[in-house]
């Protein structure tokens, strides 16, 4: 598209946050990007916005023609509030960190997992260390970020028993992202902030933790593995739903699967259970 209208005058690097940050994305995924522009010597920061802004929402309309759609939650580079220059992303990332309110710590799990889809990197790199530190630096924000990530607590009873959704479309069923996934990616993401680990992907956090001498190599290991097999049943049944063209969601009902799949399934939300638990010791909560 920027080869058929040409570039703006003004170099940008484009993000992608959420899922796509941290190349977790599935089949059922929607847009989560955003601009970092660094701003010419000269130029106010709202006239290079306004020349951004008309090429983002091009791009986001032709993501969404090629099957990408529109972030219901308007986290979009064709949002102003996506469309930041360094200092501004800076600016934007120290509010949530010093505030540390509910609605912060909801974008942080979406926005500090950011990385460069297309454009220079070095910017981004610049506003990623920064991030890690400022971060690692206030034990506040990361206690909270703990608390909110043992919000989502795998489906287990105290007997290992698959604790089901009740009422509503989703009756028996096992919610596999918020209740398998989620566990994993927030828990990953925590302990990277906290240790000053800069990667965005969920098992790259957890193995770079480990050789920071964090974990043991074996205990982020199984949580790796236990992401992947919680991934590789989500993926399963989003291929299943549309071949069948259903709508795609990320729920399972336990009795369909094999006795091998729900055995192992039963193991992956018990190592997202210790994972927690290790939240729990480390910030006393």
């Amino acid at each position: 598209m920027l080869a058929e209208t040409g570039l703006p005058e003004v170099p940008f690097t484009w993000l992608a946050f959420g899922s796509e940050g941290r190349e977790e994305q599935t089949l059922k995924t929607d847009q989560d990007n955003g601009i970092l522009f660094l701003l010419p010597k000269g130029r106010k920061t709202e006239a290079v916005r306004k020349t951004l802004l008309p090429v983002a929402k091009r791009i986001n309309a032709a993501l969404d023609a090629c099957g990408y759609p529109l972030c219901t939650g308007n986290i979009m580079a064709s949002n102003p509030e996506c469309c930041l220059s360094l200092d501004e992303w800076k600016a934007r990332f120290s509010h949530w960190i010093d505030h540390g309110a509910p609605e912060h710590l909801l974008k942080a799990s979406i926005f500090f997992d950011f990385r460069t889809l297309w454009g220079e990197d070095a910017p981004v790199s610049t506003l990623r260390s920064w991030v890690t530190g400022q971060a690692a630096d206030n034990p506040r924000f990361l206690r909270q970020m703990a608390e909110n990530a043992l919000r989502n607590e795998p489906p287990l009873g105290l007997v290992r028993d698959f604790v089901l959704e009740s009422g509503g479309e989703h009756d028996n069923e096992l919610d596999l992202k918020l209740r398998g996934i989620t566990p994993f990616v927030d828990g990953a993401r925590l302990l990277a902030l906290a240790h000053g680990i800069e990667e965005t992907n969920t098992p790259a956090r957890l193995r770079a933790v480990a050789t920071a001498g964090v974990l043991a190599t074996s205990e982020a290991e199984a949580w790796c593995d236990a992401l992947s097999f919680i991934q590789l049943l989500r993926m399963r049944n989003h291929q299943r739903q549309a071949r069948q063209e259903e709508t795609l969601d990320n729920f399972v009902n336990p009795d369909e699967l094999n006795e091998l799949d729900r055995r192992i399934l039963k193991e992956a939300f018990r190592q997202a259970r210790k994972l927690q638990t290790r939240l729990r010791l480390d910030y006393q909560l």
